[in-house]
């Protein structure tokens, strides 16, 4: 077998790919969707799984719209906010369970918040973000106090000249950047072997439900602490798994949206075929109300000409809880997570409140080339992450630590004992060897990429079955961190979205021995609405998300 044909296999371990396992520990499971009544009791912990909870939060579970409501009334504003999940951060991110969600928080986060209470007795709220903290994943960037940096030690210090899109737009509607959220190292596209959740600036991050397990990657921090409460709303990225993964993993909702949805101008790159930011948040609604404020047409992503006229400022006008009533939805079984009893127990009581909730379930429907592009997709993403990341290095102009992809493989080799204690660089090299994005083994495994993930993938099934949406489970529970051996293989269902570049949303559905399952919903390209109208209907039914406890270990 070629090396690079074992880097693919490898690289299913990863949240890149097709996170989440059943781990060893899992023999016997009671009923796993605890709906409306249930869910508002916790479970008591299991006899060895020892708490590691924190004090009680004013501002625990809370969403944008009763934030709102609070500043307001003036029970609220936006400086008491934010000093409160600053001091939530301070709690628990590097004391306490220890988190390390979150890399580093916005010097000036406090004096933002200042101005916008100032603008708001004057002005008014400029929207439904106004004054409302947001995270987001170090791979995004802001020309301010915070850096940029992947969460690698090779860009630490380095500031862009010029917010990224999406940080220019949640800014513009009145957010504040309460700062960078730990992630997988370079996204998780540095070795075939890495821990999820792991970077050399931030450490290992944790699973709030678990402290001892996973929160799968790349956008580790964002999901940690979007489900522990350490902001009101995160923000994350994708390429292949890494919102909707972390989001299953840690029990809350994410959204994948279709490429082009928003700009990606400013993010550290993996792929520019098939990178997205999206909402990583605690309920459909807020992950809607941030989807909305991030969107837009931007000349330095050609990819947002194709959303001019697709694009909303405002995904809340969807919030149906009757959204489920007529439509049609196939059920999609993919083969990593086949025959596993917990999550199929979750997907089955799933589609069960589908059908009461009158929905139609075409079960199942057959995706015959669902694996036919995955060792393509993984040559696809070898080539465009060096010419990506070579772009996004240059144009941080002269001053930036360094300035190409050999140039940060340099980097991790001199400085090893400090950034590659764990795993090593392993698609960084394979990466580096790749030509430019004219070379024909790029453009054909490009080509069978888009053939059998869009026109005889989902474009087909659903002009077939004439479906309003495709359900799956996320992935399965949480694996123990493992920094010895990497990510345990697991089985997940974000590639056929990810690789067609069609967009996803996944909803916590049930819990195994104390861990979330989500499931998700797919659509064709720029069916967000249709997705969220679908997703908040099925939240609304089931009500499953459940405060996490900081549990040391599932017994």
């Amino acid at each position: 077998m070629k090396s690079d044909d074992r880097a693919a296999r490898a690289l299913t371990r990863r949240d890149l790919m097709k996170a989440g396992a059943i781990g060893g520990a899992l023999a016997a499971a009671g009923p796993l969707l605890p709906h409306a009544a249930a869910a508002a009791q916790p479970a008591a912990p299991a006899p060895g799984a020892v708490s590691s909870g924190a004090a009680p939060f004013e501002l625990e579970e809370t969403t944008i719209s009763k934030l709102q409501e609070g500043m307001r009334s003036g029970r609220y504003t936006a400086h008491s906010i934010t000093e409160a999940y600053l001091g939530r951060i301070e709690e628990l991110n590097r004391k306490g369970p220890e988190l390390r969600a979150v890399i580093e928080t916005n010097p000036e986060a406090l004096a933002i918040a200042d101005a916008l209470d100032a603008e708001r007795k004057t002005k008014g709220p400029r929207g439904p973000l106004h004054g409302v903290p947001v995270l987001l994943k170090d791979n995004i960037g802001t020309h301010d106090r915070m850096t940029t940096t992947a969460g690698s030690l090779a860009l630490e210090g380095s500031i862009p000249a010029r917010d990224a899109f999406l940080a220019a737009r949640l800014r513009e509607a009145g957010a504040v950047l309460l700062g960078k959220a730990n992630l997988s190292e370079w996204a998780n596209f540095r070795s075939t072997h890495s821990s999820s959740g792991w970077s050399s600036r931030g450490g290992q991050c944790r699973n709030p439900y678990v402290l001892d397990r996973c929160p799968s990657g790349s956008s580790s921090g964002s999901a940690s602490a979007a489900a522990a409460n350490l902001a009101a709303v995160t923000v994350g990225s994708e390429t292949d798994g890494s919102i909707v993964s972390p989001s299953t993993h840690c029990g809350i909702v994410g959204i994948k949206p279709t490429v082009g949805l928003i700009s990606r101008a400013g993010v550290i790159p993996i792929s520019h075929t098939q990178d997205t930011a999206g909402p990583m948040c605690r309920t459909v609604a807020d992950a809607a109300t941030l989807l909305g404020a991030m969107t837009g047409v931007d000349e330095r992503d050609e990819a947002t000409q194709a959303s001019r006229d697709k694009a909303l400022t405002d995904y809340t006008q969807f919030l149906d809880p009757a959204g489920l009533k007529g439509a049609k939805i196939g059920v999609f079984h993919p083969r990593s997570l086949e025959d596993h009893p917990h999550t199929d127990r979750v997907l089955a009581e799933s589609l069960s409140v589908l059908k009461s909730a009158g929905a139609t379930v075409v079960d199942p429907v057959k995706l015959p080339n669902a694996g036919k592009f995955e060792n393509d997709e993984f040559e696809v993403l070898l080539f465009e992450f060096k010419a990506d990341l070579n772009s996004y290095l240059a144009g941080l102009g002269a001053a930036a630590p360094v300035h190409s992809l050999k140039e940060a493989i340099d980097f991790n080799t001199k400085n090893r004992d400090r950034v590659l204690p764990y795993f090593g660089q392993e698609i960084f090299e394979m990466s580096e060897a790749r030509g430019p994005l004219t070379d024909p083994k790029y453009k054909k495994a490009l080509a069978n990429c888009q053939r059998y993930s869009r026109k005889e993938g989902l474009d087909a099934v659903f002009a077939a079955h004439k479906l309003d949406a495709l359900v799956a489970i996320t992935g399965g529970p949480a694996w123990l961190i493992d920094l010895v051996n990497g990510d345990t293989d697991g089985g997940g269902s974000s590639s056929l979205a990810a690789v067609s570049g069609y967009p996803s949303i996944t909803v916590p559905a049930g819990y195994v021995f104390g861990l979330p399952v989500g499931i998700s919903f797919f659509g064709p390209a720029w069916s967000e609405p249709t997705l969220i109208k679908l997703a908040y209907a099925f939240e609304q039914a089931t009500k499953v998300r459940q405060v996490p406890r900081f549990l040391a270990t599932a017994v």
